[in-house]
């Protein structure tokens, strides 16, 4: 324990560990405890949060919808960069992260708390996102991690001390085996026998989607229209950043899309299994890459995949507020200038084609790359000189007697 706390901000989500984690900071810390619930679209109701919470004693209350925030200054600038992390994670649980330390410390500034307090254990990423951004945000904060402090171990000592403080806990009758998160842009699965990495997940896990196998036997096509990389109306029609996600949820979770099965690397270093649906992200990362093929630069687009790897550790890593990443979002939204038009694609039993596109600031010019007579637009010769330029420390090698076989 550290110095002397009045008042925490804890996220507070009103499950079992949140609200075991409320009494204890009343009668560990003698404090006041201050709780913060936020919609970022995790598809239950927060609103009964609030009776939960005043049934523990807390005074202060926010409740947030912060779905269009979470989307638009989150989510897409992430996908304005293409960005998955080692190779298949689309970042989901990721992304939301500094957007609650930023409430958190906005709260905390707000009623004066000297604290902030969260529910992630001592095993995992989210510790480590919600502590960088509440110290890069406010530098001399008090972070509170009840699962590195106490001796609360199992969710029978859980329940146990409900029962021992008198908090009331909903049992749910068929309540997921699994440690799931969800928000907006993706519902993730740990846990259970997920922990063995050859065991199959069993197919009534998954809550978005329906199996491949499942989806309708014809396809789905959809339009996506992108300004400035990011996408504003769906076959036409005008969408907030909020309603763009949640509807491309639903056509791909209609057509078994976006489901992933990975072993990944955390921050701490341990290595975890995960099961992640992720349809209306999975359909946007293969639109955005269809229109900057069309409209960015060669080199433009090669040093973005070529910094891609590094923002995506940032955010997974919880750098989001850090210096490098605001530096690479910078050049990354310069990039997106001109990353303007449609995309059409085919939704078909979990696959997303990329069937069509088209942009008033295409970079593709069909009278070059046509087979057909360019009528003097691209005069091939100049390939020889080209070649051989490119060739010639190759060469020059060679004739030096290198083996380069």
């Amino acid at each position: 324990m550290s110095s002397k706390v009045n008042k925490v901000v804890l996220a507070y989500s009103g499950g079992l560990d949140t609200s075991v984690i409320v009494k204890w900071l009343m009668e560990e810390y003698d404090c006041e405890v201050v709780t913060f619930t936020a919609d970022i679209g995790q598809g239950e109701e927060v609103e009964p949060a609030r009776a939960k919470a005043e049934a523990l004693g807390v005074k202060e209350i926010y409740i947030e919808d912060l779905r269009e925030e979470f989307v638009r200054d989150y989510v897409f600038p992430m996908f304005r960069a293409n960005t998955i992390y080692e190779g298949e994670y689309l970042l989901g649980t990721s992304i939301a992260r500094p957007l609650i330390a930023k409430r958190l410390i906005e709260i905390a500034n707000e009623t004066g708390a000297d604290a902030i307090s969260h529910g992630a254990t001592g095993k995992g990423n989210d510790q480590v996102r919600f502590e960088l951004g509440a110290y890069a945000l406010k530098p001399g904060v008090q972070v509170i991690a009840p699962w590195r402090e106490w001796d609360l171990t199992s969710r029978e000592s859980l329940m146990q001390y409900c029962a021992d403080h008198g908090i009331e806990v909903e049992t749910k009758k068929g309540k997921s085996p699994y440690s799931m998160d969800a928000n907006l842009l993706h519902i993730s699965y740990e846990g259970d026998i997920l922990e063995d990495p050859w065991v199959e997940p069993e197919d009534d896990m998954w809550r978005w989607s329906v199996s491949p196998e499942a989806a309708p036997e014809e396809p789905t096509y959809i339009e996506l229209t992108f300004d400035k990389g990011d996408i504003v109306a769906l076959n036409g029609e005008a969408m907030s950043p909020a309603t763009v996600l949640e509807t491309l949820n639903k056509v791909g979770g209609d057509n078994g899309v976006g489901r992933t099965d990975i072993v990944e690397n955390r921050y701490v270093g341990m290595k975890a299994r995960g099961c992640y649906e992720t349809p209306g992200g999975t359909i946007m990362l293969k639109a955005h890459r269809a229109i900057e093929s069309l409209t960015l630069d060669k080199e433009a687009a090669h040093l973005k995949d070529s910094l891609m790897p590094k923002y995506a550790e940032l955010i997974y890593n919880g750098y989001w507020w850090s210096p490098e990443r605001k530096a690479l979002q910078a050049l990354i939204d310069d990039t997106q200038t001109y990353v303007n038009g449609t995309v059409r694609v085919k939704l078909y039993k979990g696959n997303v084609v990329v069937v069509g596109r088209k942009s008033d600031d295409t970079l593709f010019d069909e009278s070059i790359a046509t087979f057909e007579d360019d009528a003097g637009a691209y005069d091939q010769k100049d390939a020889e000189g080209f070649i051989k330029l490119n060739a010639l420390r190759l060469r020059i090698a060679a004739g030096k007697g290198r083996d380069q076989s």
